[in-house]
């Protein structure tokens, strides 16, 4: 129970003492949630009241499941627009019909990600790579802050999901400018940046929250036609199931996986920077998955939309000093008030307050260091990130996605493929072996001997590099090279094609009057010599600990230590 329920674990010994920690935190959380879970409702289609319906049931649920004791569950702007994104790619007709969708999407997310975790899948998020992470991110971010320039210029835009189809839409549109929504806009970005800045505890959300819904109000705004939320239907959000079929389920499950990648990777990476400062190590990423996977499932029969960790959210709770799920249990409170006895303050609360709170959230997800430290150390992960960054830009979220994905496996292949593969010579007056190319003067180079270290285990993808760069090692050493020496340290997995090759190598070597040693094989790259014909071609007796006692061999082949052989010639099955 207590591996599916963390709060059965810290619960008992929950101290007296945090709950004003959580309290305060809680409430101040909460304060925030409510206008910023309304915002990010409409960034993904939905009218308002779907942000604090998706701030109850999900918010509960990870409070029980979840392991990180800091981060806030809930809506979140990249998840917002995300449902935008992929239900925007489907022919929906009609409000009510989308609502449905983003209800079932949020369903078919919590499922993908609690079977993920039930299948303990949640090493797969690391194939979603930093750079691909960063692209994505600020791309996005660009994209939302300009789809919401019809809330903040007050003027009729057609939205988009594509950076350069919003800002001629907006530049066609300039025109059409509501003065009244613009300064109402502006003056909400000026005074959270102004707080954001010097003040980061004052509610600076809040404020502007009341002052504008004040002067809306008192002016009568809405007859100069400034746009406002309306009417916010009050009450609790009813149980409703869903209506499954196969049609839907083929249609969305391919932004439903994305989503469910996403969030979790949001969550987790959130979850973990707290737990670097806390110096103290709660989550489970398997049982991540699992309790997003609930919140989100659950939370669709309570129409919620799909969730994960917010940043904003959980820098303050942490700041506000958070000590444990309590804390999101509070802030579930107060979204249960308002739902239940303020909704009607929220009618005058203008849609460009909304869009200045939208704005300036995402803004800070706009990363420039990290690119260009990318540019002056890793130009070839920069190459990943700025096509990421652009595809998504210009041509699709799920596809900058996917793009970002697929260009990092690339990489990532492109570089096993090709690894690391150096010449070695011994430091003077050492035992030490080390490249070449890397000290110089201070190595010892023998004509009649080529240590080699092959950085990389060796499979299918790099065992035809393998082979050409060692012949061409050897080539340049001929006549006077007399024995050759892989140094097989890094090597931890020789495959089936590799293995043939390797075969074949030694064979050809062998044929050049050269021999062929192996120094350094860790226990399951032995294992593998020992159950394939590489034994038989390169025989046991030429397989070494260290490259000095395969040296050693080979200028007096009598020199064999007792305790060689008994780590090298042996199949230990592991080290």
């Amino acid at each position: 129970m207590r591996k599916f329920f963390p709060f059965l674990d810290w619960l008992p010994k929950y101290k007296k003492s945090y709950f004003r920690k959580d309290i305060v935190a809680g409430l101040t959380v909460g304060i925030i949630l409510v206008p910023q879970g309304m915002a990010y409702a409409m960034i993904a289609g939905l009218p308002p009241v779907y942000g604090l319906y998706a701030s109850l049931f999900p918010v509960l649920v990870y409070a029980v499941m979840g392991t990180s004791r800091q981060i806030a569950v809930g809506p979140v702007a990249m998840d917002s627009l995300l449902v935008a994104a992929g239900l925007g790619t489907l022919a929906i007709t009609g409000l009510e019909n989308y609502i449905v969708m983003a209800l079932f999407l949020s369903f078919m997310v919590g499922l993908f990600q609690f079977s993920l975790g039930l299948l303990r899948m949640g090493f797969l998020v690391n194939f979603m790579s930093k750079p691909v992470i960063s692209g994505f991110t600020s791309a996005a971010a660009l994209i939302i802050i300009f789809s919401q320039l019809k809330h903040l210029l007050g003027a009729d835009i057609a939205n988009n999901n594509k950076f350069h189809l919003l800002v001629v839409n907006a530049v066609q549109n300039l025109g059409n400018i509501n003065f009244y929504d613009f300064a109402i806009g502006l003056t909400g970005i000026l005074i959270i940046s102004f707080f954001k800045k010097w003040f980061k505890r004052f509610p600076a959300i809040l404020l502007v929250v009341v002052l504008s819904t004040l002067v809306v109000y008192l002016f009568d705004l809405e007859a100069k036609h400034v746009k406002v939320v309306g009417e916010v239907p009050a009450g609790l959000p009813s149980f409703q199931m869903h209506n499954i079929s196969w049609e839907k389920i083929s249609q969305i499950w391919p932004i439903a996986l994305t989503l469910a990648f996403l969030g979790y990777l949001e969550a987790i990476s959130i979850g973990k920077a707290f737990e670097e400062k806390n110096k103290e190590e709660t989550i489970d990423p398997n049982q991540e998955l699992v309790a997003l996977g609930s919140a989100n499932m659950i939370g669709s029969f309570f129409q919620a939309y799909p969730v994960t960790s917010s940043f904003s959210r959980s820098a303050i709770n942490f700041v506000a000093g958070a000590k444990s799920t309590i804390a999101s249990v509070i802030s579930v409170s107060m979204v249960v008030l308002t739902l239940l006895f303020l909704t009607p303050l929220f009618y005058y609360l203008p849609n460009a307050a909304l869009a200045s709170i939208i704005m300036v959230s995402v803004f800070g997800l706009i990363n420039l260091s990290y690119p260009k430290y990318l540019w002056n150390q890793h130009k070839d992960e920069f190459s990943v990130l700025a096509l990421t960054f652009l595809v998504t830009l210009f041509v699709g979220i799920v596809s900058g996605i996917l793009m970002g994905i697929l260009l990092a496996l690339l990489l990532m292949v492109y570089r096993s493929s090709k690894p690391h593969f150096a010449v070695l010579g011994k430091i003077r007056n050492s035992d030490y072996y080390r490249n070449v190319d890397r000290f110089g003067e201070e190595v010892e180079v023998r004509e009649d001997i080529l240590i080699v270290r092959f950085d990389s285990q060796l499979y299918f993808g790099n065992s035809s590099y393998f082979k050409r760069k060692m012949l061409k090692f050897i080539d340049v050493r001929r006549p006077k090279l007399k024995a050759v020496i892989l140094n097989a340290e890094a090597i931890n997995y020789i495959d089936a094609t590799a293995s043939n090759m390797l075969v074949q190598l030694i064979g050809e070597i062998h044929k050049m009057n050269i021999q062929f040693y192996i120094a350094g094989a860790i226990g399951p790259t032995r294992d593998i010599i020992f159950n394939s014909e590489i034994v038989d071609s390169l025989d046991k007796a030429y397989l070494f600990v260290r490259i000095k006692e395969a040296v050693d061999h080979f200028d007096d082949p009598q020199a064999i230590p007792a305790l060689r052989e008994k780590v090298a010639f042996q199949n230990l099955g592991h080290q």
